[in-house]
């Protein structure tokens, strides 16, 4: 009999997953607010799998699992990118005090919702220290997404959450009319310093030059596709955060990842320029003057 998979989650990335998924499983969906859509069930039905997809926003994660989490022996795959903006604390370290972190897995890798749920050809990883929890996901895929096998779940979270921020950057860059040459300059010097703050927490420099690493930082930082590359380009033009917030209408990970940087940044005293200014920026500083700063280091 088909193992029933559950995607928790409908937002973009969570219907571009139920697309894939469906292609040849057993599938539902479920979100907070009731969809009219193929496959939507109440949540307690969702949480009854024994493999589950949840991709709620990392700032949102720890109070959905303490108000509705039950673990009952499930496989959870992690779909979210982000660090949690209050406490600095990475996704595996919230979802630890409810699953077993040989039963959680996470997703990382190049992929725009819309071009997932068009089955363009996709190549993501999934990231996990148990190899079985690995295979149990990996095999739900459709041919259109290639998928690959890693251990360094904190490789992956690092790259995934970070590049976000470093999104946000090339947004401002791109915005300012900087050139290419500057975004060229940025995102080089953005992998470097991804890269650094991984291996200050034990990651494997291998994962920052593959998908998870290099291939999402280069999609999300070249293209208005990507929410957080939108921000920058709103706070080019001046915008303020909460207006490019509302104008989005969506979650852009990169602006509480910029923040929990910076909070992390100042605890352990890391040296992290770019996500520094990122941050200034969101607080209210000139774009002009942080590139003024970026360029006097």
């Amino acid at each position: 009999m088909m193992e029933r998979i559950a995607v928790i989650g409908a937002g973009k990335w969570g219907q571009a997953l139920y697309f894939a998924l469906s292609g040849r499983n057993d599938v539902c969906i479920t979100s907070r607010t009731p969809r009219a859509m193929e496959g939507f069930v109440p949540l307690e039905e969702a949480l009854t799998c024994k493999l589950q997809v949840i991709a709620i926003p990392a700032q949102q994660i720890d109070g959905w699992l303490k108000a509705n989490f039950v673990d009952h022996g499930q496989r959870v795959l992690v779909a979210a990118k982000g660090i949690e903006a209050q406490s600095g604390r990475f996704l595996n370290e919230i979802y630890a005090a409810y699953l077993s972190i040989e039963r959680t897995a996470f997703l990382s890798g190049p992929s725009f919702a819309a071009e997932v749920m068009r089955s363009l050809p996709t190549a993501l990883v999934v990231n996990a220290h148990d190899t079985q929890t690995a295979q149990a996901f990996v095999a739900l895929f459709p041919e259109s997404i290639r998928t690959y096998v890693s251990h360094d779940v904190m490789g992956a979270e690092v790259a995934g959450a970070y590049k976000n921020v470093i999104a946000i950057a090339a947004g401002i860059s791109d915005g300012l009319e900087l050139g290419n040459n500057a975004r060229a300059a940025l995102l080089a010097r953005g992998l470097v310093e991804m890269s650094r703050f991984g291996l200050a927490y034990g990651a494997d420099i291998e994962t920052f030059l593959g998908l998870s690493g290099a291939g999402d930082l280069f999609l999300t930082a070249s293209s208005t596709l990507s929410r957080n590359y939108r921000v920058g380009l709103g706070l080019a033009a001046g915008k303020k955060r909460d207006e490019i917030v509302a104008e989005l209408g969506e979650v852009a990970e990169g602006i509480g990842t910029a923040y929990a940087l910076f909070l992390i940044a100042k605890r352990k005293a890391l040296y992290l320029p770019i996500a520094r200014e990122v941050y200034a920026i969101l607080e209210g500083k000139s774009p002009h003057e942080s590139i003024k700063d970026l360029l006097s280091r």
